[in-house]
């Protein structure tokens, strides 16, 4: 029986795989997935209950409750400098992966290219290829910062936006206000749209400064903003996030959302605007923890640093290492689960082709956890490279 080929086109999704590797192997601390080891305010599991007393079992609007578009205005307004209602407008979507699903499906026909910054998130990629859009991954500098030189070379006449992630996904850098200013403008002057992911927009660590590209004056048009529950939150599994676009995309957008999921799970609207009651002081105190933690994972990886390079990252809950060797990096992972009881995510799924690379996450883990797990990656590291 046929299969489709541009499903078959698609790269596996790497989670489950090494998630396996972790079944099979009992004990293992995974450094892999990109969530955080808390969960949701109270104020959540409050509004949980106020629904189930008096729960909605019908479909409500597409692009979510109007309490909670109303609430997610404010906070984009208070905190990010966005205003909504003015050429733009808020759509809640089940996550921010499914914002950017409805954003490539909304700007992009078979064909057409996006531009994508390497290394880039794998589900973006994934994304671009299942809509049968061209993925087209731009290098970085040295420090895994936009170059803007070489996007402007990238751009065609089949080119229809530029997608950017800060603080960064899988590197956990964050991109200076002038880069994303300058690289907005650049969107504009050349008629593309500039997505950009927001999703770790609390996680920021020795004086980094989150910006937002939808607050710049005039932006509002060609930008598109994708921000999720998930991380700041802990609501991984509840599925909510939100997006900013531009008004002319929202019937698209409509139709792309009805489509594929009708409207976001009206509980978890519920415990999304208990979240936003809460506000960001909720996640404040666990961002600090978080500061410890990876002072405490950048101390650890000093022990491998002649064989392991790791360029200045201040932000989200991730470090991109680059080791000094020439092994397979799903090789190297798959090695460091069986031997060592210690899982990271390969460089390869974030187009990391040349040389081994692999993403740890330090924000899934208590910090007691996130010690040992550190500690058998950097033995594990040391070892296995030496052989």
């Amino acid at each position: 029986m046929f299969v489709s080929d541009r499903m078959q086109a698609v790269q596996p999704p790497v989670i489950p795989i090494v998630g396996k590797l972790i079944r099979d192997h009992p004990g293992t601390i995974s450094l892999g997935q990109g969530v955080v080891h808390y969960g949701p305010p109270q104020q959540a599991f409050e509004r949980v209950t106020g629904f189930l007393e008096n729960p909605q079992n019908k479909y409500d609007a597409v692009d979510g409750t109007h309490e909670l578009r109303l609430a997610l205005g404010k906070k984009l307004r208070d905190e990010n400098g966005i205003g909504t209602g003015n050429g733009n407008r808020v759509f809640v979507t089940a996550g921010a992966n499914m914002g950017f699903m409805n954003a490539v499906y909304a700007v992009a026909d078979p064909g057409d290219e996006i531009i994508i910054l390497k290394p880039y998130y794998f589900n973006h990629e994934m994304a671009i290829c299942m809509a049968n859009a061209k993925p087209v991954a731009v290098e970085t500098d040295e420090k895994y910062l936009p170059d803007l030189e070489a996007i402007e070379k990238a751009i065609t006449s089949r080119t229809r936006a530029v997608v950017t992630i800060s603080p960064n996904n899988p590197t956990g850098v964050v991109y200076d206000e002038s880069i994303l200013r300058a690289l907005n403008t650049l969107c504009r002057d050349r008629g593309i749209y500039h997505i950009h992911d927001e999703a770790y927009e609390y996680f920021t660590y020795e004086g980094a400064e989150h910006f937002s590209p939808g607050c710049i004056k005039g932006s509002s048009d060609h930008t598109i903003s994708l921000f999720s529950f998930s991380k700041a939150y802990g609501f991984a599994s509840w599925r909510i996030g939100f997006m900013v676009l531009p008004e002319r995309l929202f019937v698209p957008v409509q139709k792309a959302q009805d489509t594929i999921l009708i409207c976001p799970s009206l509980i978890s609207q519920a415990a999304a605007a208990g979240a936003l009651e809460a506000g960001s002081a909720y996640c404040a105190p666990y961002v600090r923890e978080m500061s410890g933690v990876r002072r405490l994972v950048l101390h650890e990886l000093e022990r491998i640093g002649n064989v392991c390079s790791i360029p200045p990252s201040k932000g989200a809950f991730y470090f991109l290492l680059h080791l000094d060797t020439s092994m397979d990096p799903m090789d190297l992972v798959a090695q460091l689960v069986k031997e060592y009881g210690v899982a990271a995510i390969p460089g390869t799924t974030f187009g990391m082709e040349r040389g081994c690379y692999l993403r740890i996450s330090y924000g899934a883990l208590e910090k007691e956890t996130v010690a040992q797990g550190i500690g058998r990656l950097v033995e594990g590291i040391s070892n296995i490279l030496r052989r």
